[in-house]
């Protein structure tokens, strides 16, 4: 499904996501994924079910406004004590099947937000 056809200049925008992969602007992904407006690195959560407090704390290196969370194709909530570090840094957190958050993530990126998207592969 096309998601956006217009891409911002020198920022990464999803213009795709289908059967497990991304695509950001004219490049695709796959796997785990940490977006920014300005990267697209590995995220190393591997499984929803082998999430630990050290992968949503790794996205505070990032320094961002919002953390979206793409849980997959369907909607699942990592327990709270996972995702405290994020709360403790007062950054918001939103959880979304991968679908939505892709959507939502270009909405911020285009509101210059300080957005971060990860993404189970």
């Amino acid at each position: 499904m096309k998601l956006h056809e217009a891409a911002a200049q020198g920022r990464n925008v999803i213009t795709a996501f289908d059967a497990g992969r991304i695509r950001i602007n004219q490049d695709y992904f796959s796997g785990s994924l940490i977006i920014t407006p300005d990267s697209v690195s590995p995220w190393q959560a591997v499984s929803f079910d082998a999430l630990d407090a050290a992968d949503f704390a790794a996205l505070l290196a990032f320094e961002p406004e919002v953390v979206l969370f793409g849980s997959g194709a369907t909607l699942r909530f990592p327990h709270p004590r996972l995702t405290a570090q994020l709360a403790e840094a007062r950054v918001g957190f939103e959880v979304m099947d991968t679908h939505a958050a892709c959507r939502s993530y270009n909405i911020l990126m285009a509101e210059d937000r300080k957005v971060v998207l990860a993404v189970l592969g």
